[in-house]
């Protein structure tokens, strides 16, 4: 299989579970098959797996586990994000940008600007009614990035291929 890759900053249990219970209760359900995520990579060549995998390695093994916070909400149009603070992931993706690329995606090309989305092709005053909804609740809180996961594009569904724990610890 040559699908894309795509690389992830993986959250602690906590934030996971709370950003993916939002996620099941504002995503629209029949296109909701993914956990929440912070996308670093959006597609990287298939057929570069074996060199992905390792230089993901290398950089996670000299990287410790990193903090983020809440920095807000974000309107995205037809849905609603966190934008999330985290300057040690911001650092270890311009690492990996450098590395990869000539495999750039003029997506992955453009400014990383870190975020979970909970909400997204939605029709607009939907999305406006959320993001003013969230507002009224936002309290900012803090988590841990304990490492990157690495996956395969399978059409819809992603397919895991590798966690790597920032420090070559244990996830």
């Amino acid at each position: 299989m040559t699908g894309a890759l795509i690389v992830t900053a993986m959250l602690d249990e906590a934030s996971q579970a709370r950003f993916d219970g939002e996620r099941a209760r504002y995503f629209p359900a029949a296109i909701n098959y993914l956990q929440a995520h912070v996308t670093l990579f959006h597609a990287l060549p298939g057929g570069e797996l074996q060199s992905v995998a390792r230089t993901l390695e290398a950089v996670c093994r000299a990287q410790a586990p990193a903090g983020f916070a809440t920095s807000g909400l974000r309107f995205l149009g037809r849905g609603v994000a966190y934008a999330l603070d985290m300057p040690e992931v911001v650092g270890v993706r311009a690492t990996l940008a450098a590395a990869w690329r000539a495999w750039l995606t003029p997506q992955d090309r453009q400014g990383f600007r870190p975020h979970v989305t909970v909400q997204n092709k939605v029709a607009p005053d939907l999305a406006r009614a959320l993001l003013a909804e969230l507002q009224a609740e936002y309290a900012p809180w803090r988590g841990v990035v304990p490492g990157l996961a690495l996956w395969r594009y399978e059409g819809g569904p992603w397919a895991l291929l590798a966690r790597r724990p920032f420090g070559g610890g244990a996830l």
